[in-house]
């Protein structure tokens, strides 16, 4: 099922929620004890109480950038610790030093923040940080390591790739044991600490949990624990060559930071049985204190008209389908907050689609839903033309002499007064719309068309519309180039008809012209996107996303705005009347050099 954007003002349904409820009701978070740092069972219990306080974790791989299904984890888990008076910590889970990169830690921290959560959280009256890396555990995993082994839990094995994919089985056929699998605990701590030591090659072996290879869950066919790489570490240096694979690592430090509640999306619930032996058995060994945290899966969140695999986004960036990370139409958050996304529409959708045991497939109209409705309120309004037309008004040195410029003004927000007011000037010379003009008007066009003569030989007079704030103007003809093409409309002003004085209503028009006066218009830049595909699931089927780009996802265009938008800064929102909702880039704009993006149009016009 696919909500719609009238699905997204439902009060959404969240199972993870009333098993936090649950737990707190039970008093099933009391006896629990936070260290805050990498320790053992007899750290956490000589560690401060955490009574009946719930902590939840966000746990990005810093090998990219976030896109909008980790927006949704984000609010998820940061705001149902905030819900619950709880904490949420922000935890990189940087096991694997070949694809992670500090531009990455860096990203993923600015965006966190810049959604309006905070792990630098003040509680019982002292502020602290809950920040954290896999990396910080090393010492503390490798010793573990050590434990199962010890333990006969754990064993090295020296199959190549192939044979042990081989071995593993399927669903339908038991896996086999490795020959390596028979080693004496004694055997295997001497040849572990030769990978750590550094006296293997990368890929000679790998250190396995040692669970059940004839079971139907594939994951505990003895899942690898330690792989060897001999790869800097963004973090840790040169310092190891044996790292942690994310199966083992993560439900270590859900343990060590005494999360009580590990919120992931469904493609781990197969991976469940081995999080709870893992820990069961390192704290039967002494390692780690009980209570354990649990684990939850919730469907993840999948955006109609976008996609999300990290491969495929890099691939786009790669062979410059579009300009980088940070694009406007790509649905990293970084993108989404270029294109002008705000942080509380975002959250509005996140929340909106609750929790639930299913994977959900959200129609994009819902994002711009939630745009929408956060900006009505709040984006001061301003006039511009995107497809310009030059208006001569013929007139007009006789209705207000040579020279005059007419004073216009509007309000800045038409419910906000506390904004004040837009003033602009009204002078012989206008740009509108190109399509506000037609010089063979279809039914139903109230906009400016010109005099014409019916095939009954009666004459119709131009259309007669209202300029925005301005005045009546009534149509007297156009000047087209040698190739037909209109280049000015010709009109002329209808006296004592501007908006606020006593005459405006002398005449009756059915349609209002927005305009920019040509001696103070601000030319700038505007960049039309749209959605980056025409499919609303691009790769659906193992379809090539790359033959169903939207042609018309970026359209650039030389607009003219009104002079109040002349030296505004990067990132502030407007609604151009008519058009939509727009933003200065926060990259390109500068005052003198304005760039715009438009983020959404003011209803949903799209058709595919």
């Amino acid at each position: 099922m696919t909500p719609t954007a009238k699905d997204a003002k439902a009060p959404a349904a969240n199972f993870l929620r009333a098993i936090i409820e649950k737990d707190l009701a039970s008093g099933a978070l009391q006896g629990r004890r936070f260290g805050g740092s990498p320790g053992d069972a007899a750290h956490h219990a000589a560690g401060a109480p955490d009574p009946a306080r719930i902590r939840t974790r966000f746990p990005p791989e810093p090998n990219g950038y976030l896109h909008v299904g980790h927006a949704k984890s984000i609010c998820l888990n940061f705001g149902l610790a905030r819900d619950f008076g709880g904490v949420c910590h922000l935890r990189f889970d940087d096991t694997n030093p070949e694809k992670e990169e500090q531009e990455y830690v860096d990203a993923i921290v600015e965006a966190v923040h810049w959604l309006g959560f905070d792990w630098n959280v003040e509680l019982d009256g002292v502020r602290t940080s809950h920040l954290y890396y896999a990396s910080d555990y090393f010492d503390f995993m490798y010793r573990a390591a050590e434990a199962l082994v010890t333990a006969g839990l754990a064993y090295v094995d020296e199959q190549s790739a192939e044979e042990m994919r081989a071995s593993r089985g399927d669903f339908n056929t038991p896996g086999t044991d490795s020959p390596y699998r028979s080693r004496t605990p004694a055997e295997n701590l001497a040849r572990l600490r030769e990978m750590k030591a550094g006296a293997l090659p990368d890929g000679a072996a790998v250190l396995r949990a040692k669970i059940d290879m004839a079971s139907p869950n594939i994951n505990l066919r003895d899942p690898a624990l330690y792989r060897i790489k001999h790869a800097t570490h963004h973090n840790t240096g040169d310092r190891w060559c044996l790292y942690p694979m994310y199966t083992y690592a993560h439900p270590i430090e859900d343990a060590l930071e005494c999360i009580t509640h590990s919120f992931c999306t469904l493609e781990f619930e197969d991976q469940r049985p081995f999080y709870d032996w893992l820990l069961e058995h390192l704290a039967d060994l002494g390692l780690l204190a009980r209570p354990l945290p649990k684990q939850y899966e919730f469907g993840r969140l999948n955006l109609s008209y976008v996609v999300t695999s990290k491969r495929k986004l890099r691939e786009m960036v790669a062979e410059g389908i579009v300009g980088g990370w940070d694009d406007p139409r790509m649905p990293t958050i970084f993108g989404m907050r270029r294109r002008g996304y705000t942080p509380a529409a975002i959250r509005a959708m996140a929340d909106g689609t609750g929790a639930s045991k299913t994977n959900i497939w959200l129609d994009y109209a819902v994002l711009d839903q939630c745009l929408r409705a956060d900006l009505e309120g709040q984006a001061p309004r301003a006039m511009a033309v995107l497809d310009p037309l030059r208006l001569e008004l013929t007139n007009w040195a006789e209705v207000y002499g040579e020279g005059h410029v007419e004073p216009c003004q509007a309000p800045a927000h038409p419910q906000r007064p506390e904004l004040g007011e837009r003033r602009f000037g009204l002078a012989p010379q206008v740009w509108i719309e190109r399509d506000d003009f037609a010089e063979v008007p279809a039914k139903g066009f109230f906009r400016l068309f010109p005099p014409r003569t019916l095939a009954d030989g009666s004459t119709v007079p131009g259309n007669k519309v209202r300029l925005k704030y301005g005045v009546v103007v009534e149509c007297t003809g156009c000047e087209t180039d040698a190739g037909g093409r209109v280049v000015k409309v010709l009109a002329r002003v209808l006296p004592d008809t501007k908006s606020g004085t006593p005459g405006a209503d002398a005449v009756k028009v059915k349609g209002t012209v927005t305009w920019v006066g040509v001696h103070e218009a601000v030319p700038a830049t505007v960049v039309l996107y749209d959605r980056l595909f025409t499919e609303a699931q691009p790769d659906a089927g193992g379809r090539d996303f790359r033959e169903v780009l939207n042609p018309k996802s970026k359209q650039v265009v030389t607009a003219y705005l009104e002079p109040a938008l002349a030296g505004v800064a990067p990132e502030q929102h407007f609604q151009f009347e008519r058009h939509g909702y727009f933003v200065t880039d926060r990259v390109e704009h500068a005052p003198g050099r304005p760039v715009f993006n438009r983020i959404t149009t003011l209803r949903d016009g799209w058709s595919g």
